[in-house]
């Protein structure tokens, strides 16, 4: 492990980028070496004087691309990512040590989606379509909110596919979550207290403790946060996921949404942010419109993506502000630009509106559950030794073991296989004390695997735990 020498550089830049940028930019460069174990957050945040969340955001954001890899109880280690080194560059060689573990044969990672059923021949006439038309307010600034037009069209889309109502006017297109989050943290202003539940999306969590005043956690159950447990903390905003939590897979039911309403109506300046995980891909039970379709009270902040019903690469988000706080937008954010090429959003726009996108999404729904249910059937010899749960929606289930082992200790079997599998303690934003902490759990995701990927990886497991 060594040190970190970085120059911050006073451009109006976040300081967590860059620390990013200078990490990603020593991995390519081969200054940083495949397995090289990186300094803890909280070393690194002492030793460059900022907060310990700045640099818990930079190393996530090296996580979830791949530069880094998060090895429970043990710290952040570079990933092997010698093909992402810059073309042109003259980089040594390292010679692979003896030992050194073989990439993983399966990667049951709960974040990938099938890229192989894009429909890239649609995209790329519409494309070919938006840049024949020589339009020059194509290539001109755009409206901070995101094109109107785009607008107008997630709105009609949200409504019939969600239940969501709002008119195009309250809608914000972004660059992804994390944007909007950061700019949602700038429209509700300084002096919020925010709860989350634990565990959650550890990204959203890592966000809002850059700006928020506080943030508290909340235990979750069966149905979802439990609402008791949330009035007995001083929090005037909740982060939540109603349709499908992250990571556990609940469901939350219409007696949990109405009561967590009805704790947001007690307040005027109470709001439920509502993230609306994985919707889109239900595999049992009648389609749950939206937490915020039941809201009447203007009390809900919706937020949705179209990363995993399209491609992590589109990088559009959208958020719905209710008609308070969209007169706090405008007071105070509109100055912002928009995050989104306009090309991409004429793009995206056509996309929808031509069917493509329902389209897609109807294939993806079927492909999708073709693979749980082919997971299922092989993974069921491990249910004598596992509880399996979060099977009704999304890219990912869980198995939790009953026979006492340690999450590390499933991990590390399944990667003697060379197997990845992911633990649930990744999801925790808290520590939990001794007695409090659930049993071993680990997901299981198949978005991103073929058929074969699917069953090859299920007997590897089978075999790594015994079954």
């Amino acid at each position: 492990m060594q040190d970190l020498v970085i120059t911050f550089q006073d451009d109006g830049g976040h300081l967590y980028e860059q620390i990013y940028h200078h990490i990603k930019e020593e991995i390519r460069k081969g200054k940083l070496l495949h397995k090289e174990k990186l300094p803890s957050t909280r070393f690194l945040a002492e030793y460059l004087q900022v907060s310990r969340s700045t640099v818990e955001l930079a190393y996530e954001q090296l996580v979830a691309e791949g530069y880094l890899e998060n090895v429970p109880y043990k710290g952040f280690f570079v990933a092997r990512v010698e093909e992402l080194y810059q073309i042109g560059e003259t980089v040594k060689k390292q010679p692979v040590p003896a030992g050194d573990s073989p990439a993983y044969r399966v990667d049951f990672s709960p974040n990938a989606i099938d890229m192989d059923r894009f429909p890239f021949g649609v995209w790329r006439r519409i494309t070919r379509n938006i840049l024949s038309q020589d339009k020059k307010e194509t290539f001109a600034l755009g409206e901070a909110k995101g094109d109107l037009q785009l607008r107008q069209t997630i709105a009609r889309y949200l409504h019939a596919s969600r239940g969501v109502n709002a008119e195009a006017s309250r809608i914000i297109v972004g660059a992804g979550n994390d944007y909007l989050l950061m700019l949602l943290n700038q429209v509700l202003g300084e002096g919020r207290t925010v709860a989350f539940e634990n565990p959650t999306y550890p990204r959203a969590y890592r966000i809002f403790k850059l700006f928020a005043k506080s943030l508290v956690t909340v235990p979750s159950d069966e149905n979802g946060i439990c609402v008791d447990a949330l009035s007995r903390t001083d929090a005037d905003v909740v982060y939540a996921m109603p349709a499908h939590q992250y990571p556990l897979g609940v469901s939350m039911p219409i007696g949990r949404r109405h009561a967590l309403l009805r704790w947001a109506q007690q307040r005027e300046e109470r709001y439920v942010i509502e993230d609306d995980y994985d919707s889109e891909f239900r595999y049992r039970g009648k389609p749950i419109p939206s937490l915020q379709a039941s809201d009447a009270a203007g009390k809900v902040i919706y937020i949705g993506s179209f990363s995993k019903s399209i491609a992590p690469a589109i990088r559009v988000s959208f958020m719905v502000l209710p008609p308070k706080l969209m007169e706090c937008y405008e007071r105070r954010c509109s100055v912002f630009s928009s995050t989104v090429s306009r090309i991409d959003q004429a793009v995206l726009n056509d996309f929808i509106q031509e069917g493509a996108f329902e389209r897609h999404l109807n294939r993806m729904r079927k492909v999708y559950k073709e693979k749980q249910e082919l997971l299922l059937e092989e993974i069921k010899p491990l249910l004598r030794d596992f509880i399996l749960s979060g099977e009704n929606a999304g890219l990912h289930i869980l198995l939790t073991d009953k026979r006492g082992r340690s999450e590390r200790a499933l991990r590390e079997a399944a990667m003697k296989e060379g197997v990845r599998v992911y633990g649930i303690s990744e999801a925790f934003v808290e520590e939990k004390e001794e007695g409090d902490r659930m049993p071993a759990t680990v997901m299981i995701g198949f978005g991103g695997l073929s058929k074969e990927q699917i069953r090859a990886g299920a007997e590897l497991l089978r075999k790594a735990w015994r079954a």
